[in-house]
């Protein structure tokens, strides 16, 4: 008999479009997950085209998902996202869950226990972005 898996802490953001910083209204587009006891840091993301054209007008979506893959480049440690990315991973993490006066900002930062970090960015993608 084996026995079960056991579970790891990690923290992850909700990153949101803010289209007008002013109105304090935003759309979720993003999570990022941070689990140190697998030495895991990613970003997943999923922009709803259609639905933030409709509630921002003229926004640049292009501007938005490069964003999201600055995001995603500093995850991964790629030296195109500039010094960010050649820090350690909690780092980084610190450096994506700073608050942002732009339009992509993170939201606060929540936490949990999982046996599968990948599996769970993916459940929160779904669960929280949609």
């Amino acid at each position: 008999m084996s026995s079960p898996a056991r579970g790891m802490p990690y923290q992850y953001v909700v990153l949101r479009c803010v289209p007008r910083v002013d109105r304090e209204e935003f759309l979720n587009v993003g999570v990022v997950l941070y689990c140190e006891a697998a030495g895991y840091l990613e970003a997943a993301w999923s922009v709803d085209r259609e639905r933030l054209s409709a509630v921002a007008p003229g926004l640049d979506l292009d501007a938005v998902c490069e964003g999201l893959d600055f995001v995603r480049a500093v995850c991964a440690g790629d030296e195109a996202a500039g010094t960010a990315a050649g820090q350690p991973a909690g780092t980084r993490f610190g450096f994506l869950k700073a608050p942002r006066s732009t339009v992509l900002q993170p939201g606060p930062v929540h936490g949990g226990v999982t046996t599968d970090p990948g599996r769970q960015l993916e459940h929160l993608l779904e669960r929280l972005v949609g």
